[in-house]
């Protein structure tokens, strides 16, 4: 509940800017295909899920699993080559990712497109973190946060706990000192 506090008056802000819809979620642009504005972010002193586990093929062609990170805390960015908010936040998932090194995995998924084209943007924003290509595998990560995120909330991030569940949720482009705090309070174990 402290993070909740702490973060209080960044999210009264960011309500006021991004211009919410009704229900509180983000505008969605069908045509565009992306989340427009900053993120909304949710955070749950409990987690919201059981475990998730996922895997698939990386970018780069290895297989990555999710069990083989329990354990530690996992940060799982939903991304596309052509989503404008998607290539603002690479910069911050990158540096974040360095910073928690050792700590925490850093994992993207990757939804519409072929490997050749999220190796493009892998090299153009210097990604240093692992990418999954999802629809070559039936889309088998999106259907395994189905509960955890609108189906195409895309950006979307989301901060596992050291047992693989939902702890926090960014939809939209993540905001970096929002998105630190959560990943920091889930490695202090404060967020569940």
């Amino acid at each position: 509940m402290r993070s909740v506090r702490l973060l209080a008056p960044a999210l009264a802000a960011l309500l006021l800017l991004t211009g919410c819809t009704e229900t509180g979620a983000q505008d969605t642009t069908a045509d565009q295909g992306f989340v427009n504005g900053d993120g909304a972010v949710a955070q749950w002193d409990r987690p919201t899920t059981q475990p998730v586990t996922f895997s698939g093929k990386t970018i780069s062609g290895t297989d990555f699993s999710s069990k083989r990170y329990l354990g530690k805390v996992v940060v799982v960015n939903f991304w596309y080559a052509g989503c404008p908010p998607c290539r603002a936040e690479a910069p911050t998932l990158n540096s974040l990712a360095t910073k928690y090194a050792g700590d925490v995995q850093f994992v993207g998924v990757n939804v519409t497109d072929d490997r050749a084209t999220a190796a493009g943007f892998e090299r153009t924003y210097r990604s240093t973190y692992p990418s999954i290509v999802d629809q070559e595998g039936n889309a088998s990560v999106q259907l395994a946060f189905a509960s955890s995120k609108p189906p195409k909330a895309v950006p979307s991030t989301l901060v596992l706990d050291r047992k693989g569940r939902v702890t926090a949720r960014i939809v939209g482009l993540a905001n970096k000192s929002i998105l630190d705090t959560l990943i920091q309070d889930a490695v202090d174990g404060n967020a569940a």
